[in-house]
């Protein structure tokens, strides 16, 4: 790298040219495929601060491949389903089990069943389940078919009018006879027949957005609910007011949309769990070879107030739903170190973890360092950290100088190894 280049990275105090066996661990052939990944044009860019090695490249971008269209689950603060692609396509074989203790939507376990892996996954959420189970064993469309003409849709009774900001009087009574039906058809202390799981996933992601192909008025996007009051806000300035929308048909287009690109490869069952990612006792030792996952980012993400439509149909109270805010680096680093001790334990030897972050207040904390040292005397060996920049412009927009600006969109990445 050129001293112009490095004049670029004003967060550096010092960078200093650390040679390859300064690196803190092993994986040294998974290391050597990153810093020479070019499936896009070109190698990775490799700079050093202090014992931190960081290779920078574009890894994956959203015209890489299409997605699978079981993906198409909106969930707030979601990465994309190739970033745990590219890990689970060269780190894991067919049978391996793959997990995320912070799995939100399931972007990580659906991924690793697509993948003919075995899918695990934990969320203090228990949203994160509905949302994420249905999609690991798919129903057939004719089955949901059947199953929506089964519901007596006008029987429904409106008890909250408050919601009459986002629904038409006769949408809002079909949502409640659906939720009727599935409360107590699928009671969430019990596993539920798959069709009724199924069609619950659905219309919890169809509840609000911003065009016809949701039950509500146009709102915000569909990953995170305003409150009622907002709602009449947004609809008076937008002169709109809530439309009829068809509940039974949009859950069965949502569902075809869903399945077109067909269902998961063949896969052990899935194990999904509810609860802290820093205690998870039914995850055996030793039993996970990679794990990808994203953790709450510092202060940034309002997880409990965003989804507190989609709890209330789901029948989830959101004030027993302990997500923590983590509002300083000490504390967010503590809830790295402590779940950085659990996966310890789950991760096999020679297994990995791809941990992801994101930058907060404005680049000015690297979130990157915060896991790099929260993995200090634990039993991993820190290979590096990777920085997916999806359009490759400069080095410095990696480190918070206009990042996001231009187009620029990064993942930064965490990667450990189990010795």
């Amino acid at each position: 790298m050129s001293d112009s280049a490095l004049d670029a990275l004003p967060l550096f105090a010092r960078i200093s040219a650390v040679p390859e066996s300064a690196t803190d661990g092993a994986g040294p052939n998974f290391a050597d495929l990153v810093q020479d990944f070019r499936q896009f044009g070109r190698p990775s860019v490799q700079v050093w601060e202090g014992p931190v090695r960081y290779l920078i490249n574009e890894f994956w971008t959203s015209g890489q491949r299409q997605a699978h269209s079981l993906h198409e689950v909106s969930y707030r603060a979601c990465f994309k389903p190739q970033l745990p692609e590219f890990f689970i396509n060269r780190l894991t074989a067919p049978g391996d089990a793959v997990h995320d203790p912070f799995m939100g939507r399931g972007t990580t376990p659906v991924q690793a069943a697509l993948m003919g892996r075995q899918p695990i996954g934990n969320d203090i959420n228990p949203l994160s389940i509905l949302l994420s189970r249905p999609r690991l064993e798919p129903p057939a469309l004719r089955d949901v078919a059947r199953r929506l003409d089964q519901i007596a849709w006008d029987a429904g009774k409106i008890d909250d009018p408050e919601l009459l900001a986002f629904y038409s009087a006769r949408t809002l009574r079909h949502i409640y006879a659906l939720r009727s039906w599935l409360i107590e058809r699928a009671p969430l202390d019990r596993t539920p027949d798959p069709v009724d799981d199924w069609i619950r996933m659905v219309a919890i992601n169809r509840l609000t957005g911003h065009s016809p192909g949701f039950f509500s008025v146009y709102t915000l996007p569909p990953n995170q609910a305003v409150s009622a009051v907002s709602q009449r806000k947004i609809n008076e300035r937008r002169g709109q007011t809530p439309p009829d929308r068809d509940v039974k048909k949009l859950i069965l287009k949502k569902s075809a949309s869903l399945l077109r690109d067909g269902l998961p490869a063949p896969h052990l069952p899935a194990l999904l769990t509810t609860g802290s990612a820093q205690s998870t006792p039914a995850i055996g030792s030793g039993s996970i070879q990679l794990v990808v996952t994203s953790p709450p980012f510092l202060d940034i993400v309002q997880y409990a107030g965003d989804n507190w439509l989609r709890s209330w149909f789901a029948g989830i109270d959101v004030a027993n739903v302990a997500i923590a805010q983590h509002r300083t680096e000490a504390g967010w680093q503590k809830m790295v170190r402590d779940t950085l001790t659990e996966l310890a334990r789950v991760v096999r030897h020679g297994g990995h973890v791809a941990f992801e972050v994101g930058e907060v207040r404005n680049g000015k904390v690297l979130l990157e360092r915060l896991v790099w040292d929260a993995a200090e005397g634990l039993p991993f060996d820190r290979l590096f950290v990777m920085v997916n920049q999806q359009e490759f412009t400069k080095t410095a927009n990696c480190w918070g100088v206009r990042n996001n600006a231009k187009g620029t969109n990064t993942n930064r990445i965490v990667v450990l190894h189990r010795h």
